[in-house]
């Protein structure tokens, strides 16, 4: 009888460990403590290390696209290439759109299933990145360079992306999620406002496709050597829930590891989609001066090539320092805002100013045109790192409801909402370059440079 008893609880423990369900799994798995101090010591070292490379990464992966405008500029005075130059203009935004709109799946490949090929992913999407790159220097159409450009390599840094962002969430679940996030998205900027100069630098001196092969070592050399940074987190492998469940039956054998399925829960309640459309109007909004702001300077105000490229500096520059702030006052352990609060202040304020500084600015005048770069690209550029705060607000929600959440799998659907916003964006852009300069110049300024800003402002509120 006794034996029977200890056999019937062996049976209902390992049954009971094998359909622990997914808030179980995320639970026990990510909130592993490390309480032996020189586990702890490890453990910051890695976070030190996950957070520089995640800082290196950005720009390989953002230095094309958050200076396209420079880019933008040559092709349209130059014209080397057969075709029609008005696609060029949907190459920046396809860039930003192709690499947001592929986030959800390659999130919801990395996060769980696959997390252990992280690293070849991220090896994979470097490769491909430089290959793109290297095919677009021998373009002799333009939708080469679309196909190129602004399909393939983005894809490639998107791959870089998706496994890099994982991980950084990751190292970060526990605290300053949200700061980790601001600081990585501060250089991004810092990519931002260098990059411009460099293209610029490299365009005047050597040819096209020369530059664009030089980008392409540029990428292989900081990415190989960051991406052996960034190490998946030991929560994250199949191994891990293993090994817990090994533990539950005793030490006894717990089969083979079982590949946590994703929480779709977050779904069913209607804040993912407010902060979704709100993305989506904002990222609108926020690719049309990064993309044509340089245009704009050179044809409409008639400013010197050195101005244009120092506006789109001064465009990326404040997103350094905002980036971080917003991110700090999303974390909502030293502030009384809450995070909903922090993304309306970013979204009001750079919707403001674009209305004000550039949809009223009949003359195009260079110091309203800096006021405009300024402030805009610091309220904006920050924008994005409110999404810790959205996300920590959506784990309290799945909490509430006593569901399963995995925040990176919600970090995925944030940036394809992104995604759609730029390609939004790309597709208002293309006609006002169809319109010619003059229509160009009313366009820009009154319709679209003010209200689209507001209007995602508005819904953001």
């Amino acid at each position: 009888m006794t034996t029977l008893n200890i056999s019937r609880e062996a049976i209902e423990l390992r049954a009971e460990s094998r359909i622990r369900d997914d808030r179980s799994d995320h639970a026990s798995v990510q909130d592993i403590d490390l309480s032996a101090p020189g586990e702890v010591t490890s453990s910051r070292k890695k976070k030190a290390l996950v957070l520089f490379g995640s800082a290196l990464l950005q720009l390989p992966i953002w230095g094309f696209a958050m200076s396209y405008g420079i880019f933008q500029e040559y092709y349209l005075k130059h014209q080397t290439l057969s075709g029609n130059y008005d696609l060029t203009g949907i190459i920046g935004m396809t860039s930003n759109g192709v690499m947001y709109l592929s986030m959800p799946l390659l999130f919801a490949l990395c996060t769980k299933r696959w997390a252990k090929f992280r690293q070849s992913a991220m090896l994979s999407g470097t490769i491909l990145a430089c290959l793109s790159f290297l095919l677009s220097s021998f373009s002799t159409q333009v939708w080469h360079l679309v196909a190129t450009q602004g399909i393939l390599a983005s894809f490639g840094s998107a791959l870089v992306f998706s496994s890099m962002t994982l991980s950084l969430g990751e190292w970060y679940k526990t605290s300053h999620r949200a700061l980790a996030y601001g600081v990585t998205l501060s250089c991004k900027n810092i990519v931002g406002s260098v990059c411009p100069f460099l293209f610029s630098s490299l365009l005047g001196r050597y040819e096209f496709s020369s530059t664009v092969r030089i980008w392409a070592l540029i990428i292989a050399g900081t990415s190989l050597f960051t991406i052996c940074l960034i190490p998946t987190h030991p929560s994250a492998l199949p191994a891990a829930v293993s090994d817990l469940t090994e533990g539950a039956n005793g030490g006894g054998d717990a089969g083979p590891p079982r590949s946590r399925k994703i929480p779709w829960h977050f779904l069913r309640h209607g804040t993912i989609y407010i902060y979704s459309i709100a993305i989506i109007l904002q990222s609108a909004a926020y690719g049309i001066p990064q993309t044509y702001l340089n245009t704009y300077a050179s044809e409409v105000a008639l400013l010197s090539h050195t101005s244009a490229t120092i506006l789109l500096t001064l465009f990326n520059i404040p997103g350094i320092a905002s980036s971080s702030f917003f991110g700090y006052l999303s974390d909502n352990k030293h502030s009384t805002f809450s995070a909903t609060t922090v993304a309306c202040i970013s979204a009001m304020s750079s919707g403001l100013s674009a209305f004000l500084l550039w949809g009223l600015n009949t003359q195009g005048s260079l110091a309203t045109l800096i006021l405009f770069s300024i402030t805009f690209g610091f309220f904006a550029g920050g924008y994005s790192a409110t999404w810790g705060g959205l996300i920590n607000d959506l784990e309290l929600e799945a909490r509430r409801s006593n569901e399963a959440i995995d925040s990176g799998m919600v970090y995925g659907v944030l940036n394809g909402a992104r995604g759609v916003g730029y390609i939004v964006g790309g597709l208002i852009g293309v006609p006002l370059l169809q319109a010619g300069t003059e229509r160009y110049a009313q366009l820009v300024k009154g319709d679209f440079g003010g209200w689209l800003p507001a209007l995602g402002a508005a819904v953001s509120y």
